[in-house]
């Protein structure tokens, strides 16, 4: 198994495209610490980890909260002894609400920076010591195909994610020294419940989809944007997750990784 023995965090692991990864991860031997602000879901996603037969436990996080995120830190070297692995993957598209609207407000952009930008900061500088001291570790962003150009629908979201990309290769060029990975994952076309919502609201917005369900939407964009005409799912991100924290990509670093069909080749 190619993480045998390894320690990863996910944030925002309890659902979605973090869950996935930290099912992917456990598969491959890796004990997780599943962190999520959602306590009820982080519990079910890690008894879920569990049964595959490695390690696991939940943590209640507020990646916002530089304190939360050092004690999510803690807890996990408190129970597995070291952290091999960061899955910075917890993220927003908005401020509350933010499907019902037509442009992006002011909370949306401070709501969107705190979690995605501000969030990933935290969860690095709060592992980033035991990875220092144990000189290993791998970090993997979750930014999004919306970072490589900016997205008129949700221009809030899109600047967080290119922010995410810009970080990964800054992060890397400083952990470098440290035999420190950084790394970043760009998903494309996913059908979760925040694209459920994405689609609805284009559909509200953008006269070329008025009237057609989100799903429809979603279909749609596939068709227009990915030569293979497919859908990527969180299992393929979980994939490609598992190959980056492994020691096959040890030099590799610095890099954002399209996983989308085809939707930008750069």
């Amino acid at each position: 198994m190619l993480l045998s023995e390894k320690v990863a965090v996910v944030t925002g692991g309890a659902t979605g495209i973090g869950r996935a990864i930290g099912l992917k991860l456990a598969e491959q031997g890796a004990s997780i610490l599943v962190s999520d602000i959602n306590e009820d879901a982080a519990g079910r996603t890690a008894d879920e980890i569990a049964a595959l037969g490695v390690q696991a436990a939940a943590q209640v996080t507020n990646v916002v909260d530089s304190g939360a995120t050092d004690a999510m830190a803690a807890r996990a070297v408190e129970l597995f002894g070291r952290i091999d692995i960061l899955i910075n993957n917890a993220g927003v598209a908005g401020a509350p609400g933010w499907y019902t609207r037509s442009r992006s407000t002011e909370e949306d952009w401070r709501f969107t920076y705190g979690v995605n930008v501000l969030g990933s900061v935290n969860a690095a500088n709060s592992v980033i010591p035991h990875m220092k001291s144990a000189r290993y570790g791998k970090i993997l962003n979750l930014a999004s195909i919306a970072g490589r150009e900016g997205r008129p629908s949700l221009p809030h979201y899109s600047a967080s994610k290119s922010a995410i990309i810009n970080y990964t290769q800054a992060l890397a060029g400083e952990l470098a020294g440290d035999n420190i990975n950084v790394n970043a994952i760009c998903p494309g076309l996913l059908w979760t419940p925040m694209w459920e919502q994405v689609g609805g609201r284009y559909a509200r917005n953008d006269p070329q989809y008025e009237g057609l369900a989100p799903r429809d939407v979603f279909e749609k964009m596939i068709a227009a944007n990915i030569p293979f005409g497919r859908e990527q799912t969180p299992e393929d991100i979980g994939d490609a997750a598992v190959f980056l924290c492994s020691d096959e990509a040890k030099n590799i670093t610095g890099q954002a990784l399209n996983v989308d069909g085809g939707f930008f080749m750069r």
